[in-house]
């Protein structure tokens, strides 16, 4: 059986390979006796500022002569050795139902992907469709709309191949772990990912390699025997008998008995059209807020002290909350990155952020948001959260002088409800102007920031708000609306055959998450129905 050896530490100077000797000083055998080793986890421990190491839990084999001499070894504090089995990836044997047309896939965000290569790999076929564009000629709309050019509803920063999550950072963080996770993990590291995606504490792949990690993965799809069908915007459902029959989309109507919604949290007109078809919903939790832009100078002073680690460590990023009545806590932290619009709909405005693989950017800048729950939404009705968020959009899109700038004030005038002049520095690509943003969130918002943004200045020593901005609303974070589904069928109840999945049908809360549930929605139908005949 191996052995899990956890807390095993390394300089930030030194070299990976000396893992393996420092994984046996702790066993307390010859750097011989290790047949095999892996790395499982690594994290930064940052807490000493004068001693900053990297944490590594390490799988390793070893002889049973070697492993009795290791049980009988008590390990250096703080190391730990345990047995290790990890728990194996599993996927069913096909079920007996027969398939007659091939599995829809509404969505090519990371939970659509996920589920067309699992049901391509099993000879399912899946068809992928999606409204938007190829990432290579999306890639080309939102660079002209960063330059001053018309916004395209179809094809931007949230519609498009892979999703929204192509271009907001590429941060593979999950809460959960388990062989699902591991598999998703490495799918990304096959598909021109890296190695260590498998293993970091929180991953990162930046949005300049995500467009390449997505067209790999509809490669390995089509490979596979998958297809896709761009720029085909899903317009109803063709329920009979509650049983799903076809879909109608913009490109014709497509035969369907498995239709997998994978829309995404910004895809308005599609929650609509579900709702006016009958499709059970329920309002959800989300998040809403603003985001702060700050010096990535001061965030690497005040996370590696006097010390120019950056230089071999990066980028520093960090995550905060301030504990009230209302949480404020920071989301999506983006490292030497940039602040990007997160629009969707004509005439509205929102911002997100994203950073690439080098993180080089003199700014940081993460969301501080609230989560807003449902009795906050102003209706019980189950769309009102996005009635909110387009309530607030809206009011950015005008403070940006109806041309998508991005309204944005200094830190410290927005606490004390002075206008902001001048010239503001920013990442924003296409440009800022200076705006109250107290306008652009609710009041239950407005007190956390208020009460929450001395706090943080406080613990950072005045570092936090030091040439801080503050730009808005940040309310694209999650779906605000949830499509309801069985837990064991993973269907949408009364619908035969629809299976909501990913963070737009309320499901998930990342790229790594949601593609999780894609590949469990994947299971649940590969489980029932038996794989479609080869023509």
């Amino acid at each position: 059986m191996p052995l899990r050896v956890r807390n095993v530490r390394l300089g930030i100077e030194e070299s990976e390979q000396a893992l393996p000797e420092r994984v046996a000083q702790a066993l307390g055998v010859a750097r011989g006796d290790i047949l095999r080793w892996r790395i499982l986890r690594k994290s930064l421990d940052a807490r000493d500022k004068s001693d900053l190491a990297f944490v590594y839990s390490v799988e390793v084999e070893v002889p049973e002569d070697a492993k009795r001499l290791a049980s009988a070894h008590l390990p250096p504090e703080p190391v730990i050795v345990e047995p290790y089995v990890e728990p194996p990836f599993q996927m069913p044997d096909p079920g007996q139902e027969p398939l007659h047309h091939p599995p829809v896939i509404v969505g090519s965000g990371p939970a659509g992907l996920a589920a067309a290569y699992f049901l391509a790999q099993y000879g399912y076929r899946p068809l992928v469709l999606e409204r938007g564009k190829p990432v290579r000629e999306r890639i080309r709309d939102i660079r002209s709309f960063d330059a001053g050019g018309p916004h395209d509803p179809e094809s931007n920063y949230l519609f498009g191949e892979g999703g929204a999550g192509t271009f907001s950072d590429g941060k593979l963080t999950c809460r959960n772990s388990g062989p699902d996770v591991r598999r998703v993990l490495e799918l990304f590291a096959e598909c021109k990912g890296k190695p260590s995606l498998v293993y970091e504490h929180r991953p990162h792949l930046g949005s300049n390699r995500l467009p390449a990690v997505v067209k790999a993965f509809r490669q390995r799809i089509e490979s596979l025997g998958g297809s896709f069908r761009f720029q085909c915007r899903v317009e109803d459902l063709d329920i009979v008998d509650g049983r799903l029959r076809g879909i109608c989309t913009s490109s014709g109507y497509i035969p369907a008995q498995v239709g997998i919604l994978a829309i995404g949290h910004s895809a308005r007109d599609t929650y609509a059209m579900l709702w006016r078809r009958g499709l059970p919903m329920v309002p959800k939790p989300f998040q809403f807020g603003v985001r702060i832009e700050q010096p990535q100078e001061n965030v690497n002073r005040y996370q590696y002290g006097g010390q120019p680690l950056e230089l071999k460590l990066g980028a520093a990023d960090y995550t905060v909350v301030v504990h009230g009545g209302v949480d404020l806590y920071s989301f999506c932290m983006c490292a030497g990155g940039h602040v990007i619009p997160s629009v969707s709909e004509p005439e509205h405005f929102c911002t997100n952020g994203m950073s690439y693989s080098r993180r080089d950017s003199p700014f940081a800048n993460s969301g501080l948001v609230v989560t807003l729950e449902p009795h906050h939404f102003g209706s019980d009705h189950p769309l009102a959260g996005v009635e909110l968020q387009r309530r607030f959009e809206r009011r950015a899109w005008e403070l940006g002088r109806r041309l998508y700038y991005c309204p944005i004030q200094w830190a410290k005038d927005f606490l004390e409800d002075r206008p902001s002049r001048g010239k503001i520095p920013s990442s924003y690509r296409r440009g800022v102007v200076p705006a109250e943003i107290a306008e652009l969130v609710p009041p239950v918002i407005l007190h956390a920031l208020k009460r929450g943004l001395p706090i943080l200045d406080r613990r950072w020593f005045g570092l936090f708000l030091r040439d801080a901005t503050l730009v808005g609303p940040e309310a694209r974070g999650s779906s605000p609306v949830r499509i309801v589904r069985d837990d064991q069928s993973r269907m949408c109840p009364g619908f035969e055959g629809v299976y909501p999945i990913g963070e737009g049908a309320g499901y998930a809360g990342g790229i790594v998450s949601a593609a999780v549930d894609g590949l469990r929605t994947a299971r649940a139908i590969i489980a029932r129905y038996a794989p479609l005949e080869k023509k």
